[in-house]
């Protein structure tokens, strides 16, 4: 005896078009709606999600700090079952309605169009996010034409007698990030005011993000030719980078074996 649940969702036949409709809707669009210029673009499309400041940036910190192959073992295991399996069924979902994340929840129920909403807001943020972090690449970028670099060494201070001695007292390179870049308050009471160098740099990061999407996929298929295959280069050349360091024999036998024990330690999931 088979006990079948079905949740009650009264309209949804209404909601979710059929086959048949998706083609009539296919043929009707097919002139305006906009389209990948060939099936490249939108596989570099979806493998430029798969890059960011997690992979170069988080993935290493936390593989080191949990063990190395003891991390790997949940993180593949998590990924196999349920972060492919997520990934796939967005696209389907996607494909399936042509909507928006709000219209597709709210499409299969009503009450899960708070699931889309929060979507999107967390799509804003990462968009902030990595927009502020553009324009500190862009200042870091405007300032390595210069010779020798400027984080290179400490500044002399006012009477020229000597080097600064906040600078002194940390790094060069701590002194360039927090002095010169952000300009930090002494106190987290005090805000401080614009630092316009950074507000300029900003400027630049949105203005070329609006340039990519100004006429959506039109412009945004050619855009990924660059951001797509950009951090696959910029990988590439950490791995040849570190793979030449002192030690990275060491590092990868640390990636590669796990530690059983470490695995009950519940940090790591």
């Amino acid at each position: 005896m088979k006990l079948k649940i079905r949740l009650p969702n009264p309209g949804l036949d209404d909601r979710i078009p059929s086959h048949k409709d998706l083609e009539d809707m296919e043929k009707q669009e097919a002139a305006d709606r906009p389209q990948w210029d060939n099936k490249a673009q939108y596989l570099l499309t979806c493998v430029g999600f798969c890059v960011g400041l997690g992979n170069v940036w988080r993935f290493p910190y936390l593989c080191q700090s949990h063990g190395g192959g003891a991390f790997m073992i949940p993180f593949l295991f998590l990924l196999i079952f349920e972060g492919i399996p997520l990934l796939y069924l967005e696209f389907a979902i996607g494909q399936r309605l042509r909507k928006g994340s709000v219209a597709v929840w709210t499409a299969i129920n009503p009450y899960l169009a708070g699931v889309g909403i929060a979507s999107m807001c967390v799509s804003f943020l990462v968009g902030m996010y990595y927009n502020t972090i553009i324009a500190w690449v862009m200042w870091y970028f405007f300032h390595s034409f210069q010779s020798p670099l400027p984080w290179s060494q400490c500044p002399l201070n006012d009477n020229r007698t000597g080097l600064v001695s906040e600078c002194k007292r940390s790094s060069s390179i701590d002194y360039f990030w927090y002095r010169e870049t952000l300009n930090t308050s002494e106190t987290i009471d005090v805000s401080g005011g614009l630092q316009w160098w950074m507000v300029l740099c900003l400027f630049c990061a949105w203005a070329v993000l609006y340039i990519c999407c100004i006429r959506g996929i039109e412009t945004t298929g050619k855009a990924v030719y660059i951001t797509s295959t950009l951090p696959y280069v910029v990988l590439t050349i950490f791995l040849i980078r570190g793979l030449t360091l002192k030690g990275s024999v060491d590092g990868i036998k640390f990636l590669f074996t796990p530690r059983v024990s470490i695995l009950i330690n519940i940090d790591i999931a």
